[in-house]
């Protein structure tokens, strides 16, 4: 096993770029929530900021364990397949939740169920 010290400055580079981005996207997916006025609106944005930024931190995590460990580490792939897997049915769920609760409050705005 190589430490992190024998780590080549491009592989530094390109997961700290990984690092950078997931990280980013996950902040603006956070901040989505501060920023946007109805439940709608909020669930979106972290959505894609936990599934894209889960995503660059992921694909950091696999470069650096294939570099350091040179093996093929297969938890962080497992953890990229349920995130990207399990958010999105996550949002459905809880925004289908949101439209029946509205619809039953009879909220204006709201567009009415269609079969």
């Amino acid at each position: 096993m190589n430490s992190p010290a024998d780590l080549p400055l491009w592989a530094a580079i390109l997961i700290s770029a990984f690092l950078l981005l997931g990280s980013g996207l996950t902040f603006l997916g956070a901040i989505g929530i501060l920023r946007f006025r109805n439940f709608y609106q909020r669930i979106h944005a972290p959505t894609l900021g936990t599934t894209f930024g889960a995503g660059g931190i992921l694909i950091a995590s696999i470069i650096y364990s294939i570099m350091t460990d040179a093996r093929l580490v297969l938890h962080e792939i497992l953890i990229a397949v349920f995130i990207i897997v399990t958010t999105p049915v996550t949002l459905m769920l809880l925004g289908r939740a949101a439209l029946f609760r509205d619809r039953t409050a009879k909220k204006d705005g709201v567009p009415p169920y269609e079969d």
